[in-house]
C-alpha cells in the first residue's frame, strides 16, 4: 500500500485501521507514511474507504510480496488453490472428507493474528520442527506451495522475509504420535516472534470419546470454550 503525500491531509483518520500498526505520522510534512517492510499488504486502510482525499492508494503487487496480499487479504485468491485469504479448509470438513481417518490427528498450527502478524520464516521453524515426528503436510493448503524442500520444511528463500497477518500449516500425524508434534509445537512456540494457535481435530471413537481431546488434555493443551467445534452433517466418507 502507498501514499499520495500530495493527496495526503495527514489527518490520520487511516492510522486506526491498518491492523498491524504500518502507518504513522511522518516525521515531516505532517502527512502519514507506510513503512513497506510492516505492512502486509491486507488492503483494509483502503477497503474502508476513510481517506475522503483518496491519497492511499494500491500498486500492482510482485512476487514475493504479492503473498503478503494472498494471506492477508480476503478477497485476493491464492493461484493455487483459488481460495481466499489465509486460503485452507482447515480439519473442520473432516466428519464429511474424511481427511483425517480414525487413528489419524488433523492438527492445525496457525501463526499470527491481526494486530500481531508474523513472517514466513517463522512459518519455516514451524515446519522443521515438527517435520522430524513424521507428520504429512495438506497439499491443499497454499502454505504448501511455499515449500523449497518439502522432506526438509524449509520454504523458499526469496519468501522468508514477508510479512502476512497470519499463516496456517496444516498437517496430519497418527494418533500415538500426536502428543510428540503437539509438545514440539508448545516448545517452537517460545522461540518464534508470533503467537500459535492450534486447531486440532479426529473422529469420535465408536464408544463416543474424541481421540484429539485426550491427546490435548495430555500434551497439558487447555482447550478454549469460546473455540470452534464443528458438527459433521453431511455423509461421512470413512
Amino acid at each position: 500500500m502507498k501514499v499520495d503525500t500530495d493527496k495526503c491531509t495527514g489527518c490520520l483518520e487511516c492510522v486506526d485501521y491498518c491492523p498491524v500498526g504500518a502507518i504513522k505520522q511522518a516525521d515531516v510534512g505532517g502527512v502519514v507514511s507506510i513503512d513497506q517492510d510492516e505492512c502486509v499488504e491486507c488492503g483494509c486502510c483502503l477497503q474502508v474507504r476513510v481517506c475522503e482525499y483518496e491519497a492511499l492508494w494500491q500498486p500492482e503487487l510482485e512476487w514475493p510480496r504479492v503473498l503478503r496480499s494472498q494471506f492477508s487479504n480476503p478477497r485476493t485468491p491464492h493461484p493455487s488453490t483459488s481460495i481466499y485469504g489465509r486460503g485452507t479448509d482447515e480439519t473442520k470438513t473432516n466428519d464429511v472428507t474424511g481427511r483425517y481417518p480414525r487413528g489419524c490427528i488433523g492438527i492445525a498450527a496457525e501463526l499470527g493474528r491481526p494486530g500481531i502478524g508474523t513472517r514466513l520464516s517463522e512459518v519455516e521453524k514451524v515446519a522443521r520442527a515438527i517435520l522430524p515426528l513424521g507428520v504429512e503436510f495438506e497439499k491443499d493448503n497454499p502454505t504448501y506451495n511455499l515449500f523449497e524442500d518439502v522432506a526438509t520444511g524449509r520454504l523458499r528463500p526469496d519468501v522468508l522475509g514477508e510479512r502476512v497477518l497470519s499463516a496456517i500449516l496444516e498437517f496430519k500425524t497418527s494418533q500415538e504420535g500426536a502428543l510428540q508434534v503437539l509438545q514440539a509445537l508448545d516448545r517452537v512456540s517460545r522461540e518464534v516472534d508470533t503467537v500459535i494457535a492450534v486447531n486440532i481435530g479426529s473422529m469420535w471413537d465408536p464408544d463416543g470419546t474424541l481421540p484429539a481431546e485426550k491427546v490435548a488434555e495430555e500434551a497439558g493443551f487447555r482447550l478454549r470454550p469460546n473455540g470452534k467445534i464443528n458438527l459433521g452433517l453431511g455423509r461421512p466418507k470413512v
